[in-house]
């Protein structure tokens, strides 16, 4: 069962899932803090790169699943044009200032 993305825990989280479903690169990036970090699948990536091809231009989109540790761990049922669907699991650092200074992602 989805977990509506407006009952997210997690103000920040919740606003993350918010601008990927909505392709909103603008809305995505003053999310980040400064020097914000990822990886996928315990790999370390760059941000820009990886985003831009893995959500924006093939069109990524979450389905929640689950949410944990305050709503800053995810259970997400993620495609993209790319990919296809697949489960992925979501995990959020976020910094005192309510901005996302680190995510990671992966196969669940």
């Amino acid at each position: 069962m989805t977990i509506q993305v407006t009952r997210l825990s997690d103000p920040a989280v919740r606003a993350f899932v918010t601008a990927v479903n909505a392709h909103d690169r603008d809305a995505f990036e003053a999310l980040l803090a400064p020097g914000a970090t990822m990886s996928d699948d315990g790999s370390d990536r760059d941000l820009g790169d990886w985003t831009d091809r893995e959500i924006f231009s093939s069109r990524g989109h979450m389905d929640v699943d689950n949410e944990s540790d305050e709503g800053r761990s995810l259970l997400v049922r993620y495609r993209n044009d790319t990919w296809g669907e697949m489960k992925t699991k979501w995990s959020f650092t976020v910094d005192d200032g309510g901005r996302i200074s680190r995510f990671e992602t992966g196969q669940a």
